[in-house]
């Protein structure tokens, strides 16, 4: 009897002993956890978010920022001030320990801490008059693209209307006529808020339009059309299904539209159509500098490039959160 030529049960595999690992879980991801992935990857737009969070804490925390660092902004110092010249002693426009951002010609007033409660008039105007132009943008641009008809027709009307008017020109006006005594206001709170009513009405056809668009294309979507199946009302489609949606748009439209308002109401303070003095304000420290640049050239660099900064932050982090709230975007 001849021996097999192989062996079978060397061909026979060992059991393999494997440990349990238990499968990972599989995690879904919101929107907005996407978008804010998304966010943290664009260093550019993170650092113009860094900057604005910290205007706004500037703007909130002045009377306690001044009272560390500066000096009150109505105080003056006339001791500071070249008798002959009515210009800053020193170089660089007055700038020292005790004063970081110089002294203001002829009065000596403390520009730091005017650019600080500047903050608080120009973030205040531009943040309302953003909110103003967005609520009434959205829910004016919502009801014109979803209904149609002659109600879109009416809203696109207007909308080209107002975006034709003389915005600054209509301003100075009003404001000239404006008593100094409103509604229980006094001085400074009638200019704001007619600059903030002013402002935000004329902007809103802006967000309305770009809302109009984004209705139009959702209206005719499988879950409005669902909807629209199961007996939902023309009211809770607009509000339950088509105004979520529209979020995002109101969202970056809402962080782009606030630089546009504080250089319009920089503007406006510039032509003298803003607060009265001597509240400070970013237009109104540039405009009076415009006689005096070539003696203290400093007095108009510092509100210029604050009101530089400012509009580039906010526009920086307008585009970063525009590319994290694409549903697109990769």
């Amino acid at each position: 009897m001849t021996a097999p030529l192989h062996d079978t049960s060397a061909e026979t595999p060992a059991p393999v002993v494997t440990a349990d690992v238990p499968a990972k879980a599989i995690q879904g991801r919101s929107p907005g956890r996407i978008a804010w992935m998304r966010l943290k990857r664009d260093k550019v737009a993170l650092t113009g978010g860094i900057v604005v969070i910290l205007l706004i804490l500037v703007a909130v925390f002045a009377p306690q920022i001044v009272s560390l660092l500066g000096h009150p902004p109505n105080e003056f110092h006339e001791d500071l001030i070249d008798p002959d010249l009515g210009t800053p002693l020193g170089s660089l426009g007055g700038i020292s320990s005790d004063f970081l951002l110089g002294v203001e010609p002829t009065n000596g007033r403390d520009v730091f801490s005017r650019i600080v409660y500047g903050a608080r008039i120009s973030l205040t105007v531009a943040f309302l008059a953003a909110f103003v132009s967005v609520v009434i943008g959205s829910l004016l641009g919502a009801l014109a693209g979803f209904l149609g008809g002659w109600v879109d027709g009416l809203i696109s009307r207007v909308m080209d209307l107002l975006l034709a008017f003389p915005q600054l020109l209509f301003t100075i006006a009003l404001v000239s006529v404006v008593p100094d005594s409103l509604w229980g206001f006094e001085g400074t709170g009638v200019r704001m808020g007619v600059l903030v009513l002013v402002i935000g009405f004329f902007g809103w056809p802006y967000i309305g339009r770009v809302v109009r668009g984004q209705t139009i294309s959702l209206r005719e979507r499988e879950y409005v059309e669902a909807a629209r199946s199961l007996g939902a009302g023309r009211g809770y489609i607009l509000i339950k299904e088509l105004l979520p949606n529209l979020v995002a748009p109101i969202l970056v439209y809402a962080t782009m539209i606030i630089p546009t308002n504080i250089l319009t109401e920089a503007a406006l303070s510039f032509l003298g159509a803003g607060v009265k003095p001597p509240t400070a304000s970013w237009g109104k420290m540039l405009s009076d500098a415009v006689p005096i640049y070539q003696d203290d050239p400093m007095y108009m660099v510092v509100p210029g490039l604050t009101i530089f900064i400012t509009v580039l932050a906010f526009n920086l982090f307008g585009d970063g959160l525009r590319d994290a709230l694409d549903p697109k975007g990769s």
